[in-house]
């Protein structure tokens, strides 16, 4: 079965416009058309574009993704190099999601400064402020 663009957006939640994006710069490979000159996709188009989507998220650029993309269509050769790849984005992952935990706790600590200033639990120290606020 072929897909749309528009539904192929649908499956995939990605724009028309970065769909169409990415097709033109050749991150969707072997685009195939319809009779009207249409792209359209198949269930193989749909699981890749997605993968896309999933690297987009991991930080890779576009010219990275493109590379990538050339390294997939040398087939098991590349498999190396592409693990190598994936690998120095999951520690730059790590590190983002050690860094969003670092913030959350912050966040909570100073809820509990709040709720427990406002519960009169605790005096209001502020380090912008000299004195009370």
């Amino acid at each position: 079965m072929l897909f749309s663009m528009k539904q192929t957006c649908e499956k995939t939640g990605m724009t028309y416009e970065a769909l169409k994006f990415y097709c033109n710069q050749g991150l969707v490979p072997n685009v195939k058309r319809d009779a009207g000159n249409r792209r359209v996709f198949d269930e193989r188009d749909i699981a890749w574009i997605e993968s896309l989507g999933c690297l987009k998220r991991c930080g890779l650029s576009i010219q990275e993704m493109r590379y990538y993309v050339q390294l997939c269509q040398q087939g098991t050769a590349s498999i190396p190099e592409r693990k190598v790849i994936l690998a120095q984005k999951r520690e730059a992952l790590l590190e983002q999601i050690a860094q969003l935990e670092d913030a959350v706790a912050y966040v909570d600590q100073k809820q509990k400064f709040y709720d427990d200033v406002l519960a009169g639990r605790q005096p209001y120290v502020s380090n912008l402020l000299n004195g009370e606020g």
